[in-house]
């Protein structure tokens, strides 16, 4: 047993006196190879889209001095990309179903992000092949920020801020997306969604016990209008 272990081991050994470097480079014992092209996982639209891990690794020169030319370029690619982006998360998470008012607050968000990803013009915010900069990395986190939380209010709070609109439930519009996906909607906004919009929002209210009623208007027996 044991010459057979030895037999093995001098199998596996590399030949006596043999540098690395006389070795092919596809045999096992070469020395490893560096292969800097870029691969399947490069940061781009796509990924962002899709909400996938990835690496930045465009291919661009090195920085340069602060060019006006190039950080407008880059503001203007990512404000274009956005309403796609927009546009397609929230139809995706619904089905299909489009949210004009949603869309336009995707994109208010998407400009607030986009204003910062100028990289001053040092650089190319992605490079000839769509593949996000290093340079940009801060820039794409934001950006993919910004998808996930309309991707989330898309699918919990559109269809209840729609009937909300519809119903003019008080926190109605663009902050009903935020308060109710994130479950933050003020006491008078979820009396009037769970009178009015409950099956729209069921998903998002609490038990309709467990919500805060306004106290009810008393009537003046003498006259009986309402006492205030």
């Amino acid at each position: 047993m044991k010459a057979m272990l030895l037999s093995l081991l001098l199998l596996g050994a590399a030949p006596p006196g043999a540098a690395p470097s006389s070795l092919p480079p596809e045999a096992m014992g070469a020395p490893p190879l560096v292969d800097a092209s870029p691969t399947a996982w490069a940061c781009t639209i796509d990924t962002l889209r899709a909400g996938k891990e990835c690496v930045f690794e465009a291919e661009l020169p090195p920085p340069g001095a602060p060019n006006a030319s190039v950080e407008n370029a880059n503001i203007q690619l990512l404000k274009d990309a956005s309403r796609a982006l927009c546009s397609e998360a929230i139809s995706n998470a619904r089905d299909g179903v489009a949210d004009p008012k949603l869309v336009a607050v995707c994109e208010g968000k998407y400009a607030t992000v986009v204003g910062r990803c100028g990289l001053e013009g040092n650089t190319s915010v992605v490079d000839k092949k769509g593949r996000f900069s290093p340079e940009a990395r801060a820039c794409y986190r934001a950006l993919s920020s910004v998808l996930q939380d309309v991707q989330l209010m898309a699918s919990v709070a559109s269809s209840c801020c729609e009937c909300a609109a519809r119903s003019r439930c008080p926190g109605n519009g663009e902050a009903c997306y935020a308060d109710v996906s994130r479950q933050q909607a003020g006491p008078g906004t979820l009396a009037c969604l769970d009178e009015r919009c409950r099956d729209a929002c069921s998903m998002m209210l609490p038990p309709s016990a467990s919500i805060p009623r306004p106290p009810p208007s008393r009537v003046s027996p003498d006259t009986g209008s309402a006492a205030l």
